[in-house]
């Protein structure tokens, strides 16, 4: 017989020993009770959060939500109640935003009024120069 392997026979079946004696006390344990000693404090103060979210996906977690059964949860009228108007109004100038659409149509209507002016001047221009012989 070849000397290494008589050489790794104990060691082999010390590893065999190891692998029962674990299993045994492994299986034997009450994890609730080995659970109750462990200082869940202590352990969290432990965890770098920062390296725990650089693992976490946003786009992949916002795949997995139900919008519309998020949407379902809101209270939209207790939600409209929190809103200032008043606030809202200030951080808004609804004056300049009614001045500057009051502006644009009156220019619309001006263009229109020009546009027709014109039209009615080169009927008028066709016609008289009918009348007096020109064209």
């Amino acid at each position: 017989m070849d000397v290494v392997r008589v050489a790794a026979l104990p060691e082999r079946l010390a590893q065999g020993v190891a692998e029962r004696v674990v299993a045994l006390v492994v299986d034997s344990l009450d994890v609730n009770a080995l659970l109750a000693r462990v200082d869940l404090n202590t352990l969290l103060d432990q965890i770098d959060v920062d390296h725990l979210l650089d693992r976490v996906d946003p786009a992949e977690l916002l795949d997995q939500l139900d919008l519309n059964a998020l949407l379902d949860r809101i209270d939209v009228e207790r939600l409209l109640t929190r809103v200032d108007v008043n606030a809202l109004l200030a951080r808004t100038d609804l004056a300049t935003t009614m001045a500057d659409a009051a502006t644009g149509t009156a220019d619309q209507l001006l263009a229109l009024v020009r546009q027709s002016a014109a039209r009615a001047d080169e009927t008028v221009a066709r016609w008289s120069g009918r009348l007096l012989g020109r064209s």
